[in-house]
Parts: structure tokens; C-alpha cells; sequence
């Protein structure tokens, strides 16, 4: 058998099969299938507005954990500050006493004194920074730890009250200018707090004029807020 034979029997057979599928009638095609409505856009809701403001850094601080939390820190600092206000003593008494001193002080005397005068100063302003740092690195830990614990409260607090908007005010610049006082919920969510970790209101003491690096006020237990490293 050779190609042509082989070429022309599969040409007739697909010739044959062709006119076969020729004399098929056309099968009727199926109907399309239905596709499915596209849903209906929802259209949000307008809902009554019901705003909460918290001064969310003073409450923090304001609750019994973050009170204790600063009186640990003023205690564990206690000495350096009295330290360092020594220092800062010492280094006035020194400067009055150059001041009044006698016109007959040799100038190498006054020099000497002047040399003392600056080395001590340098020592108390690098030891003041110092633990103005730390204390602050101290405030800022502690603030975190009990920040993340009043946020859960505050949550809870805004959604089972029906709140629709919190806002914080703690910054100085907040872009709420005026609010009825009604809106507030500082204290109420710290009473919510309060009566959730068990921590004993601290005992009252006399508050401090400054943190170890008498350099600013720090937070007292009423409105604190943790202070800035300085630059």
C-alpha cells in the first residue's frame, strides 16, 4: 500500500463522514442560562451621633494603678534628686560666695574658685540630664503597661454606653474647641477601671516640686503626663 492509497482512503472516509454529519439535523441550541440578579448596593445609615471625650493621657495617670505607678518612680528616684539638689546648693553657695568676696581676693584665688564653681556645675547639669532621662524612660514604661489595660476598659466603656464617636483630648492641640462637659467620661472610666484590677487607691502624699533633673515639674497623681527626653 502505498502514501496515495493511504492519502485517498482517509480523504473518502472523511468525506463519508462529512455528508453523515451533513444529513444530521441541527441539534436546537439550549436556552442561556439565567445569570443571577447583581445584589442591591447597601446604602449606609445615618445614625444619631452620640460623642464621648476622654482625656485619655490624665486618666491613665489618674487611675490607682497609674498613681502607684508614679509614686514608685518618685520613690526609686528620691535619692538622686535630693542628690542633685544638693549639688545645685552647693554650687549657689559658691557663686554668693564669690560674689562677696573681699576686694583684696588675689585673682588667682578667684580664679580657683571660678574653676570650682564651673566643674561642679558641669557635673550637675550632665548628672541632672542624666536622670531627667531615665525618669523619663521610667514614666514612659509605665505609662505604656497601663495605657494598653484603661484602652481595653475605654473600648468596653464607649460601646456598651452607645457612643458613636470618642474623641481624645489630651493633646493641648486638640481640635475640639468647646464640648459640653456631659461628653466628658474621664472619670468615669476610670471608676470603670478602678473597680477592675483591684489596685488599692495609693495613700496621699506631699506632691514633689520636680522631677530628679530639676529641670521641669513631673507628673504629679492628679493630671500627669509623661515628659518628653530633653533635646
Amino acid at each position: 500500500m502505498n502514501r496515495t492509497f493511504v492519502f485517498i482512503t482517509a480523504l473518502g472516509a472523511g468525506l463519508m463522514t462529512t455528508a453523515g454529519i451533513a444529513q444530521t439535523p441541527a441539534a436546537t441550541p439550549a436556552p442561556a442560562a439565567t445569570e443571577p440578579a447583581a445584589p442591591a448596593p447597601v446604602t449606609p445609615q445615618a445614625i444619631p451621633a452620640k460623642i464621648a471625650l476622654i482625656a485619655f493621657e490624665q486618666a491613665v495617670f489618674a487611675t490607682n494603678e497609674g498613681q502607684k505607678a508614679v509614686q514608685d518612680i518618685q520613690t526609686k528616684y528620691k535619692p538622686k534628686k535630693d542628690q542633685i539638689e544638693g549639688l545645685s546648693h552647693e554650687v549657689d553657695t559658691l557663686k554668693k560666695q564669690l560674689q562677696s568676696a573681699p576686694a583684696t581676693l588675689s585673682d588667682a584665688d578667684r580664679a580657683a574658685k571660678m574653676k570650682e564653681i564651673d566643674a561642679k556645675e558641669k557635673r550637675l547639669n550632665h548628672d541632672a540630664e542624666d536622670a531627667q532621662t531615665a525618669y523619663n524612660t521610667d514614666l514612659q514604661e509605665s505609662y505604656g503597661k497601663v495605657a494598653a489595660k484603661v484602652s481595653t476598659v475605654l473600648k468596653k466603656y464607649v460601646s456598651d454606653n452607645g457612643y458613636t464617636l470618642l474623641l481624645d483630648v489630651s493633646s493641648q492641640q486638640s481640635n475640639v474647641m468647646w464640648a459640653n462637659q456631659s461628653t466628658d467620661v474621664t472619670q468615669a472610666v476610670v471608676t470603670a477601671y478602678n473597680a477592675s484590677p483591684g489596685v488599692a487607691a495609693p495613700v496621699p502624699t506631699a506632691p514633689s516640686a520636680a522631677a530628679p533633673g530639676a529641670a521641669r515639674p513631673h507628673p504629679s497623681t492628679t493630671a500627669p503626663k509623661p515628659a518628653a527626653p530633653k533635646q
